[in-house]
């Protein structure tokens, strides 16, 4: 498209609105995006400058379009590959074009489901040794207790036994105070003087290079090391690039672990936490689970044919993450002009996609506010294709999909087997950050009296 042609947009916000608001944005987002997506359209502008737009969408075909018809053009946006790399280094999630590619065949195989069979039964241990002492008959904030049962399920799935809780819970921390950091830098652009001056860029930077530090310390250990761990950190050292046969250097190590860190535990805690939160405002779903998880383990006690069986939990744990998406919104740009439905836009747009608001459309969901699981089995299931993105879709779908499904069925299964989950709380609070993290999420457990 030459310079002469026009390019056309969406309704367009004023950007003196958009940075009226901007702190409020900042601090909650998705209620803005609901009522400026009510009053523009499904996909609507901000002008950022003369020649610079914003786009926001939940319109399916705009979603279907950028991330698999058209995805060798739009490449993940400066926000993800600047801001997040800079303190997450360069892996998967914060890469574009052929070293992506290159590392994601690279990294792939280690996720392959047989290799992901092989971390099931580290995974089923952990699991039942997080959940084993649950606070009961008090309120209790379920959030930090999936958080760190996610957290361990990555290091022992990564690292199985080479690294010590103290050590595992530093880097939790610093990844926890790094990612808060981040979504500031991000939605507060304007600011970035202010947060240098003050020493904050520096803080996180140092945190990052002490994450970096025990990993690399580690890493180290093992590749000293003659033993076989059966975990992801072996099968990652033993990869080779096709072309050379050479495996990673300790650096992309590094940099991809921190990345599985990143967004391996965090998202499966939020889909977690959101799932026990539900289950306990919804008894006659939560005794489904119960039934199916005490049906299953009569049958087998194999954990593989657990989950395999294990359908209205895995149904259950798919709704929850339609209403409350993980991985909330995505952003890319376009390498070249496009024409995206009915608008002409300009290299370089930068173009929001939001989860949230698709999964909740009046126009692809029916009651799309009501908890139903149901809309996950059967005949139903095939409704909620090109609407139901919650590990993304195309080239960049999330590498760990398998694995966070496995831990999420196993987690939930074994919670209500052994558990009943009660709650006062009929509505929550959400904190989108990078991932959608939620506030408040009190419960009560009870011990289940075996019969």
């Amino acid at each position: 498209m030459s310079e002469t042609k026009k390019y056309t947009y969406p309704k367009s916000l004023s950007i003196l609105k958009f940075f009226w608001n901007a702190e409020a944005i900042r601090k909650n987002p998705i209620p803005f995006h609901h009522r400026f997506f009510e009053k523009y359209g499904d996909t609507f502008s901000v002008r950022l400058n003369r020649k610079r737009y914003l786009l926001l969408s939940r319109d399916k075909e705009v979603v279907e379009y950028i991330l698999r018809k058209n995805h060798k053009n739009y490449y993940k946006s400066k926000i993800q590959t600047d801001y997040l790399s800079k303190y997450l280094g360069h892996g998967l999630l914060t890469i574009n074009g052929d070293y992506w590619l290159q590392q994601r065949r690279l990294i792939q195989p280690a996720f392959h489901k047989k290799k992901m069979e092989q971390l099931v039964g580290l995974m089923q241990k952990t699991i039942e040794k997080e959940l084993e002492a649950l606070p009961l008959q008090q309120e209790t904030d379920v959030f930090p207790i999936m958080n760190r049962l996610a957290f361990q399920v990555v290091a022992k799935s990564l690292f199985h036994v080479s690294a010590a809780d103290e050590t595992l819970e530093r880097l939790q921390y610093i990844i926890q105070q790094v990612q808060e950091f981040l979504v500031k830098e991000v939605r507060l652009p304007h600011k970035a003087w202010w947060f240098r001056l003050t020493g904050q860029v520096k803080k996180h930077l140092d945190l990052s290079l002490e994450s970096r530090a025990i990993l690399r310390e580690i890493i180290e250990e093992r590749k000293q090391s003659q033993e076989n761990h059966d975990d992801l950190l072996d099968m990652l050292l033993a990869t080779r690039y096709e072309d050379t046969g050479e495996p990673m250097t300790i650096k992309q190590l590094i940099d991809e672990i921190t990345i599985l860190f990143v967004a391996g535990h965090e998202t499966t805690a939020n889909a977690l936490s959101f799932t026990s939160w539900l289950l306990a405002n919804y008894p006659e779903v939560q005794q489904k689970v119960y039934e199916e998880a005490i049906k299953v383990s009569e049958e087998t006690d194999n954990p593989i044919e657990q989950i395999q069986k294990l359908e209205y939990t895995k149904a259950v744990i798919d709704e929850s993450m339609r209403l409350y998406p993980p991985a909330w919104i995505t952003d890319r740009e376009n390498l070249e002009d496009d024409t995206l439905g009915n608008y002409h836009i300009r290299k370089d747009t930068l173009v929001g996609i939001s989860f949230y608001e698709l999964h909740r459309h009046p126009d692809y969901w029916e009651e799309p506010d009501r908890f139903m699981p149901e809309r996950f089995l059967g005949e139903n299931k095939k409704k909620t294709a090109g609407v139901y993105y919650p590990f993304g879709a195309g080239p960049r779908l999330c590498i760990g999909l398998g694995f966070a499904i496995y831990e999420m069925v196993l987690a939930v299964a074994h919670l209500v087997k052994h558990h009943s989950i009660t709650t006062q709380k009929e509505s929550i609070k959400l904190n989108p950050l990078i991932t959608l993290k939620p506030l408040e999420t009190y419960v009560t457990f009870e011990k289940r009296v075996k019969k």
